[in-house]
């Protein structure tokens, strides 16, 4: 926000780093919050008394105190002297409330006392909103089938403001005690366990005090109000552990809870520290707006990300499940017993946690291959965004708290998650994990920077890891190693190599630009495995020899540890094929051979037809994570080829060839001696089926089959598992009409679980009638689908043909004020949704100035940095299509040698 008035001040720090940030005045600070709330579920408000203990400076020159406060009604404030006996009362003459800064002042008579401790009470209400944001309601149906209200809350990262007047910036740490005063039969829990539970007069209402919290920041505290059942379990070292369902459905949290229980002894074990509170809770929340949220002993979660029905859920959704918890359940240690001094160190949080959600995971499960899977998740979404000139730093400079909404994303998660695992690979497991215990060790309750992690790992390893690390998180993008020669001897390979940065769309680089450079660990394998030797390049150019059997291959990048692309030769092609046609190349390195060349390709650095005749060359493949990788080069080069009808109509031909060949392999039925990684290609497999295949008479015939036995009886799960449920209601839909239509639509009230539910939503706009993708769109903004799940329908249509994409956008211009209406104030990233899933897509200059120039007209800055990023995919897209209509792939000749 704006600095004006008095309300604000900058910080005062020798620091260029802070210098800008907008912050409240640091001469008064919070050590103690009492909270006392009275939500009313029927009208939607809550009263609030908040009693703050305040320390004042010896430079305190004022008469005012100013907090943070939104959509918050102040009836009085006041405060004592601690320890003034008779304790005089300081009545607020003065309240202001500052809509723009979301502050509130509270101006008094006489100074404020300097070096002094206040206790200030302040009297208010506030509103239980709709916008999953602050102290907000969602509905749910009982056992009964009745609409009921229950209320939660979700503080990250600006939002504590809107429940209780505070310092609401992390590093301003308090304790906290919580008093609820609810309906005595319904449920209400908090960070820490229940000190008193008190029945008042009338019998009607109850009175909830809860133990006080650890000193933490006010985006942490949480409270849920409404009827839960759980099912608990204690953690081998004595935590105990408790999942809340909706009433009537216990059993749908045994999954989670034994999530929770292994992945928090394994943290504790990795930390070298307890985890610091006597409980921890896991709420299923009706609506929210993100995955889950970190409230230290409470974690909140959206149900599909927490509930799984033990006799539907896919395989995918188990592993979503698992690491959204191991996610979440990281953050009790990073980000909630040691928090970023501010917002531009989120990544200290989310990086970290990514990295950790995988590391627990595949201690609980190793045989899903998270490592495997992450080179083909995680760090493809982050090479993808970081390959934008609108990308960002993974440090990102924030002067006004808001402007951490636009960095909740992929740079702050997976290029995080990304450069912390390269971190480990540098450093050794060893000298990583003795390096971030010393770190929880020394910075418990406190606050830190990014450099105070860097220090603890240089302490750790003896490695100069600030100054290897400042090329990756202080400047934004990420380099391409080109081998511009090689000597290949019987015995080893000499490779000169050569670093620049990498942009997706091959722009020339400025004079200043060229000259960017990264400290890149370079890390070979052969068929002999990892090399052990590692050297850094520093420079732009470096030498690198690896030893070598005779004949041998060897792949850079090994494991692909490193935030890079990689660009190899036609040499090293030839002896890599052999790699990956004898499966000695791991899954990883084999699938980033491929996801490298495709980046290269579309940023004009090698020739199509090399990618093309590369992809052929998998006809074998098996790997559900090399297979990631070909699924998400197919749906690119569709998505671009689809804009020129030649070239898509033998593009698709070669794919369909491509998919029925591992249908041939994979099949539809589940075989007994499948792996969680078989489940997961076959519904992927059948996913591309509905992309290319759904036209095949065989395809349609057995998908239509399954949706009958599927609609005879819902517990069908043989014939129908959840896994390839979206895909076949995807290709029954493209091979409908009206009546398959509504039979698909039909299933979404007689779904049990939104899990099930988003079947429904993710599909139902493939069908080919136009007047039915209309409806589509307007059933999502009708109401009868929850706000946190409305654009998932938006998105179906967008991604069902060029037709639909056009739908999408006109339908979004049309109701974009509408929309913006039932988004309000909730999360940014909701509308950062609707964008991608309406106006992304297109592959042409003349749409995105289109686009560009409808959100000119009509703004909206919370989420500027999305559109530019949609804007320069779609240019970035429109510029690889010129590039293939000029190449050999407009020629009819040329697919027919594929």
């Amino acid at each position: 926000f704006e600095k004006i008035d008095h309300s604000t001040t900058m910080a005062s720090s020798s620091s260029d780093k802070a210098a800008g940030r907008v912050l409240l005045p640091l001469n008064i600070n919070p050590t103690r919050y009492d909270i006392t709330l009275t939500p009313d579920l029927t009208a939607f408000t809550f009263a609030g008394i908040t009693t703050i203990e305040l320390t004042t400076a010896h430079d305190v020159s004022t008469s005012t105190i100013i907090m943070h406060a939104k959509e918050l009604c102040f009836a009085n404030a006041s405060y004592t002297v601690k320890d003034d006996h008779p304790a005089d009362v300081h009545e607020a003459e003065e309240i202001s409330v500052n809509m723009k800064s979301t502050t509130v002042s509270f101006g008094f008579a006489s100074p404020i006392p300097p070096n002094s401790t206040l206790i200030l009470t302040i009297h208010y209400t506030g509103f239980l909103n709709n916008q999953m944001a602050g102290f907000y309601r969602s509905s749910y149906t009982d056992i009964h089938g009745t609409k009921k209200t229950m209320a939660s809350t979700q503080f990250e990262s600006l939002d504590a403001r809107r429940c209780f007047p505070c310092w609401d910036e992390p590093a301003r740490k308090a304790v906290f005690g919580v008093t609820l005063i609810v309906l005595k039969e319904l449920d209400a829990f908090s960070n820490m366990p229940e000190l008193s539970h008190k029945t008042l007069e009338g019998g009607i209402k109850k009175k909830l005090t809860f133990l006080d919290t650890p000193i933490m920041s006010t985006y942490l505290l949480a409270f849920v109000i409404g009827e839960f059942d759980y099912v608990q379990a204690q953690t081998s070292h004595g935590v105990l552990v408790r999942v809340y369902t909706p009433p009537g459905k216990s059993d749908t949290g045994v999954f989670a809870l034994h999530c929770a229980t292994k992945s928090l002894d394994a943290y504790d074990d990795f930390f070298g520290i307890p985890y610091p509170l006597p409980k921890l809770d896991m709420v299923a929340i009706p609506e929210f707006a993100a995955g889950a949220m970190e409230n230290w002993g409470l974690v909140t979660y959206r149900e599909v990300d927490l509930l799984i029905d033990p006799t539907k859920a896919s395989s995918n959704q188990k592993q979503r499940v698992c690491t959204v918890v191991t996610h979440e359940l990281a953050h009790q240690w990073f980000g909630n017993l040691v928090t970023m001094t501010w917002w531009d160190d989120l990544w200290l949080n989310e990086g970290f946690a990514s990295w950790a959600e995988n590391w627990a995971a595949d201690v609980l499960y190793p045989q899903w291959s998270m490592w495997d899977q992450f080179t083909t998740g995680h760090l493809s979404a982050a090479l993808r965004l970081d390959a934008l000139k609108s990308s960002h730093p993974i440090q990102v400079p924030i002067h006004h708290a808001e402007e951490v909404e636009e960095v909740f994303d992929a740079i702050s998660y997976c290029k995080g998650g990304s450069v912390v695992k390269m971190i480990r690979a540098v450093l050794g497991m060893k000298a990583f994990q003795k390096g971030l215990g010393n770190y929880m060790k020394k910075h418990a309750y406190g606050n830190t920077e990014t450099f105070d992690l860097w220090k603890a790992w240089e302490d750790s390893s003896g490695l100069p890891v600030q100054e290897m690390m400042a090329s990756w998180t202080e400047q934004m993008g990420f380099p391409l190693v080109t081998v511009t020669d090689e000597k290949w001897e019987s015995d080893k390979v000499t490779l000169t190599l050569a670093q620049e940065w990498f942009l997706s769309d091959g722009s020339p680089l400025s004079a200043e630009d060229v000259e960017k450079k990264w400290c890149i660990p370079i890390l070979t394998c052969t068929e002999e495995g990892t090399q052990q030797d590692m050297i850094f390049m520093r420079e732009k150019t470096a030498t690198v020899t690896v030893p070598l059997a005779k004949g041998g291959w060897v792949k850079l990048n090994a494991g692909q540890d490193v935030p890079m692309r990689v660009k190899v030769t036609s040499t090293m092609i030839d002896r890599l094929s052999l790699g990956i046609q004898s499966k000695t190349l791991p899954p990883a390195d084999r699938a980033a051979l491929l996801s490298d060349a495709y980046a290269l390709v579309k940023a004009g650095k090698m020739q199509p037809e090399g990618l093309i005749k590369l992809l052929s060359s998998y006809k074998n493949e098996d790997s559900y994570i090399v297979w990631e990788s070909i699924s998400a080069i197919l749906g690119g080069l569709d998505a671009v080829m689809s804009d020129d009808p030649v070239m898509s109509k033998n593009f698709s031909a070669l794919a369909k060839k491509i998919v029925l060949g591992l249908l041939g392999q994979v099949g539809w039925e589940a075989k007994s001696d499948d792996g969680h990684l078989d489940v997961l290609l076959r519904g992927m497999m059948i996913g591309l089926l509905s992309s290319f295949c759904y036209d095949d008479e065989s395809v349609a015939a057995e998908a239509l089959k399954r949706f009958h036995a599927f609609q005879a009886d819902h517990s069908d799960m043989k014939s129908l598992p959840s896994d390839m449920r979206s895909s076949v209601f995807k290709i029954v839909l493209k091979n409908g009409g009206t009546k398959e239509f509504e039979d698909v639509k039909a299933y979404f009230d007689q779904a049990s679980d939104n899990a099930e539910r988003k079947h429904v939503l993710g599909s139902l706009g493939h069908t080919p009638v136009p007047k039915l993708k209309n409806a589509t769109l307007e059933w999502a903004i009708s109401g009868e689908i929850k706000l946190q799940d409305f654009f998932y329908p938006m998105g179906a249509v967008r991604s069902s043909s060029n037709e639909g994409r056009s739908i999408a956008w006109a339908f979004m211009q049309k109701n974009f004020n509408a929309i913006k209406t039932m988004i309000g104030n909730a999360n940014s990233s909701l509308m950062d949704a609707v964008i991608v899933s309406c106006a992304g897509g297109f592959c042409s200059n003349e749409k995105a100035d289109e686009i560009e120039a409808f959100f000119k007209a009509n703004p909206v800055p919370r989420s500027s940095r999305k559109i530019q990023q949609t804007l320069e995919n779609m240019r970035s897209n429109a510029k690889f299509l010129a590039l293939l209509q000029e190449s050999d792939l407009k020629s009819d000749e040329f697919w027919s040698t594929v």
